[in-house]
């Protein structure tokens, strides 16, 4: 049964491959589709995947598919441009994001006033960053100003890495009010959140400016094969994570910095090392939204609540979409460039990854119900974005003409 299953998934994959092209032109994305998939084999089937919430390879692959996903996602980050023109994300990520962290642990505590204040915190920050692969639409639609698109990439590329550190110091506080002892809980909690966030950037300041140098040094000698570039990508990635993890920093955070290192320094952008970064991260999260149909949604259907149904509408709506409304107040954008910068918060891979890691490393009790709300939360919105993206990338396209015509009849004139 188990071979049957796995073999299952590999037709499921090769038939997306060979079907990707037109399937890019169509309402469907792959997060649904490989929701879907998970689910009809996992939940739906007969349960064809032998895994579990508890499962060692679960856990496993989501801390690998984070640390590739936090530095490449840093890496492909345009600092220089970022630099000539960083009033919208900057205020997104520094004004909005905060915001949207402190409105939804104002909400959460509001739907259960008996849990911990920190869990309140811990949920709020899992569920803030976006995932901009939901609704690909938008970002790669030449009808979207180069503007708005950057300002939504950028967002989803640094978001990731900035909610990293407050979702690990919101799980040990969740833990402490609980009175439990994970695996990983600190026996000085203030000083593991100092040595966390202070030697994980140093070291990953340290990988990802030395990485590139060494990339670019074997580039100019010619030492380096092609081939073997996406292979110093990996190591540097897993380097920069177990080195901070080895002097007690965090990991994660030293992954996501290198990344921003690597990608700012290095000189030599090869093309096949970027494709090459793609590809790895297409594989990976067709996986993770695999397991996710196929284990977290039956289990977060399963200890669903009204609460929980609440809080995910609630965190796909009102919590993102204000905060970043009031963010983006003073910058010249009109209200309809505001809106479609707030809905589109699409949660897909690094709250399900987030989720995940937290269930493995602290004990948390009632994490059925965390759980739950993370599940519908990022379910509604694989298919909620997803679907909306292309009719939005439309309808605002006519909005952008209907606004640009009377500023180009003034100018002939």
């Amino acid at each position: 049964m188990e071979s049957f299953g796995f073999l299952i998934v590999a037709i499921g994959i090769l038939l997306f491959a060979l079907f990707s092209r037109k399937l890019e032109d169509s309402l469907l994305t792959l997060p649904m589709i490989f929701t879907v998939f998970g689910w009809t084999i996992g939940g739906g089937a007969g349960e064809l995947l032998p895994l579990s919430i508890g499962h060692g390879a679960m856990h496993t692959l989501a801390e690998v598919t984070l640390i590739l996903v936090l530095f490449s996602d840093a890496a492909q980050v345009n600092l220089r441009l970022l630099l000539k023109d960083h009033t919208l994300p900057t205020r997104m990520l520094l004004i909005g994001m905060p915001l949207s962290i402190l409105l939804g642990a104002v909400v959460a505590a509001w739907v259960s006033p008996a849990a911990p204040l920190a869990l309140a915190f811990l949920i709020a920050a899992i569920l803030t960053p976006t995932d901009a692969a939901l609704g690909q639409a938008i970002v790669s639609s030449h009808k979207v100003p180069v503007r708005i698109r950057q300002a939504i990439n950028v967002e989803s590329g640094l978001n990731d890495g900035i909610a990293l550190p407050i979702v690990m110091i919101c799980a040990i506080l969740t833990s402490a009010a609980y009175g439990t002892t994970g695996a990983h809980q600190p026996d000085n909690l203030w000083l593991f959140t100092l040595l966390q966030i202070t030697l994980g950037p140093l070291v990953g300041v340290g990988v990802g400016y030395a990485g590139a140098k060494l990339v670019d040094r074997a580039a100019a000698q010619k030492s380096m094969s092609m081939a073997f570039q996406g292979i110093a990508f990996l190591s540097l990635a897993a380097t920069a994570y177990l080195l901070a993890e080895a002097v007690g920093g965090n990991g994660f955070i030293a992954t996501f910095v290198a990344g921003l290192l690597f990608g700012a320094t290095l000189k030599e952008h090869s093309e096949s090392l970027f494709e090459f970064m793609e590809t790895e991260g297409q594989l990976l999260t067709m996986i993770t939204f695999l397991i996710f149909g196929a284990v977290m949604v039956p289990l977060g259907l399963e200890h669903a609540t009204w609460k929980t149904l609440v809080l995910a509408v609630l965190y796909l709506t009102v919590i993102r979409m204000l905060p970043i409304f009031l963010s983006l107040t003073g910058t010249g954008l009109k209200a309809p460039d505001k809106l479609l910068l707030g809905w589109f918060g699409p949660r897909g891979l690094a709250s399900i990854l987030f989720a995940l890691l937290i269930l493995d490393r602290f004990t948390i009790p009632g994490s059925e119900e965390l759980l739950a709300c993370i599940v519908l939360t990022v379910m509604l919105s694989i298919f909620a974005h997803g679907l909306s993206a292309t009719p939005l990338v439309n309808t605002y396209a006519r909005y952008i003409s209907k606004r640009e015509a009377p500023e180009q009849s003034v100018t002939d004139s």
